[in-house]
């Protein structure tokens, strides 16, 4: 940013979007998703070739598609909507619309991005896992309805903790705080319905927390050396204007 602000004496006053990932939480951010990836590469490798619950599934109580009865079996259903189609396109669209209308452009790119990447990853890591649920058809590993739902729980934290200025014990409290609560409202929800094994929520949670952090600092680099060519382009010119 310093070599933006050294441009501006020429070009003129530039504005640049507020970054979504800050300084402060950078560093421990980063280490979490390396260790989230690690995470689903271990139990991936675990999983791999499985069609039934394996010993950490046992610690968790798995309820079976009909054992979860009204009304919470309504909550999982209407928390499982989220992470379909229709629903996560609408929770996308909604809170990217109020990212705009924040001032926040990185951010609403953010949530294209980073809940489209994430969502993808699961669906390529899938067919390489190969485990199953209810049948060979039923890929399980890891579940893109948790991974999309921490994802955004992410994003919406991340742009939460840089409006209120947060320092870096706070802000990763809040992160940390809305994807553990987004990962396990969803994963209970798919466990609950029958559609995934316990580790398989945890892989998806994983997933976000890799996926996330990373896309977030390709934001930022590309809208810093986007900003910075502009700036040049801009200064160039005003330098042939005043000749």
């Amino acid at each position: 940013m310093d070599r933006l602000a050294g441009a501006d004496r020429e070009a003129g006053p530039v504005v640049v979007a507020p970054a979504v990932l800050p300084p402060s939480p950078r560093a421990w951010l980063g280490t979490i998703a390396a260790l989230a990836a690690l995470a689903v590469v271990v139990l991936g490798v675990l999983y791999a070739g499985h069609s039934a619950p394996g010993g950490v599934d046992g610690w968790i109580v798995r309820p079976t598609a009909d054992s979860v009865r009204p009304p919470w079996r309504y909550a999982a259903l209407a928390t499982d909507f989220l992470g379909e189609p229709a629903g996560a396109a609408t929770l996308v669209v909604a809170v990217g619309a109020g990212c705009l209308l924040l001032g926040r452009p990185r951010a609403a790119v953010l949530v294209v991005a980073g809940t489209g990447l994430t969502v993808g990853t699961t669906t390529l890591v899938k067919p390489l896992v190969g485990r199953t649920i209810h049948g060979a058809d039923n890929l399980s590993y890891p579940s893109g309805h948790t991974a999309f739902l921490t994802a955004l729980a992410l994003v919406v934290a991340l742009l939460a903790a840089g409006r209120l200025g947060l320092g870096r014990a706070a802000g990763a409290s809040l992160v940390l705080a809305a994807a553990l609560v987004a990962g396990a409202a969803m994963g209970w929800a798919q466990v609950a319905l029958g559609a995934h094994y316990p580790t398989d929520a945890l892989g998806g949670w994983c997933t976000a927390l890799a996926v996330i952090p990373a896309t977030a600092w390709l934001v930022d680099w590309t809208a810093d050396r986007m900003a910075e060519r502009f700036v040049g382009r801009t200064a160039g010119a005003v330098r042939r204007e005043r000749r």
